[in-house]
């Protein structure tokens, strides 16, 4: 007797709150101004989210210097520096930034504790967006720690006014092991005041952990340049899953992958629209698995309001959308276990 395929799917996944409000606001941008409004940067790390909103009339640009002076610019979820913002006003751009409300809290910690001339070490990866973001508030003060093995080549003035911040969207094992290093080095090391982690890729990572040791399989919707959709795949491995892969979507499944396979895990990214992980069910179940239970470890019910440029020109025109409300976001009637 064959055993039953099935699918383990993941609760929470997918929007976060930071991500919702940003892709909203360009949503709303192009509703309310119309075409072209510009976006710096991908306004979040998803394939499928940039090429419709791109569909829709959105100009993403690496740098304000190619919007048209006085033009309309949306800063990424991800966070700007205030040289970013400062060259967008030497171009009189009307600048809208959408930058997730939890990220620019990393950035007023990196400003508090550059003004207590502390030397501040950012757990991160060199050259993402939101890095170069929160080390621009403060560069003079500010060292990137890309994993714990760069940890015995860190250098600090005063071992004894020295500070640690991270990236929102790394493995929360593996930056606690960057800090672990870091404060044997170090012992007076300070931590920032709330644990800098996005609550979201935390949650997506416990879920991640809860289903991984009863697959032989886990998918992970999301795109390669999404942070912590990469970090998915390597939690649920680190887990006890037999195999996880990364697809951007449900075409980018290899039937290899499930040979011998009974249950396979499905998540995705804290970038990812809920289309995308219904397009992966739907390939499994043509595939033979057609049971879906939902695992679920958290309920998220986080909402943030829209940029306030945006809200302000929204309201005068009287088209401001209600306040965000407690309440939860709609998920697939599955069966929860």
């Amino acid at each position: 007797m064959n055993p039953t395929k099935r699918v383990l799917l993941a609760a929470p996944r997918g929007y976060c709150a930071g991500v919702d409000r940003a892709v909203i606001a360009v949503e709303k941008a192009l509703d309310h101004y119309g075409a072209p409004v510009y976006v710096r940067k991908e306004i979040v790390h998803n394939k499928y989210v940039v090429e419709t909103l791109a569909a829709r009339g959105a100009v993403f640009v690496d740098e304000t210097d190619e919007v048209p002076v006085g033009a309309r610019v949306v800063f990424s979820a991800h966070g700007v520096s205030p040289a970013v913002h400062a060259a967008a006003a030497a171009r009189s751009l009307q600048t809208i930034d959408a930058t997730c409300p939890l990220v620019t809290k990393v950035h007023k910690e990196a400003v508090r504790f550059a003004d207590a001339d502390m030397d501040i070490l950012l757990i991160g990866h060199t050259g993402h967006e939101e890095v170069e973001g929160t080390a621009g508030e403060a560069p003079d003060h500010i060292q990137v720690v890309n994993s714990p093995d760069d940890v015995d080549a860190v250098v600090v003035r005063d071992p004894e006014k020295v500070v640690w911040l991270s990236q929102t969207t790394l493995s929360v094992d593996e930056t606690m092991e960057t800090v672990r290093r870091l404060r044997e080095r170090f012992p007076h090391l300070q931590d920032p005041p709330s644990d800098d982690i996005c609550y979201a890729t935390q949650n997506r990572q416990v879920a991640v952990k809860k289903f991984a040791p009863r697959c032989d399989l886990v998918i992970v919707v999301g795109s390669a340049n999404s942070s912590n959709s990469v970090r998915l795949v390597e939690v649920a491995l680190d887990a006890g899953a037999r195999a996880s892969y990364r697809v951007d979507r449900a075409s980018e499944i290899d039937p290899a992958w499930l040979a011998d396979v009974t249950t396979v895990g499905v998540t995705s990214g804290a970038s990812v629209p809920e289309i995308l992980v219904r397009d992966v069910l739907e390939a499994l179940a043509a595939a033979g698995y057609d049971t879906v239970e939902e695992v679920r470890t958290a309920t998220e019910d986080l909402m943030f309001s829209l940029p306030r440029e945006l809200w302000a020109d929204l309201k005068a025109a009287g088209q401001a959308p209600p306040r965000p409300e407690r309440g939860g976001r709609q998920t697939l009637a599955v069966e929860q276990v």
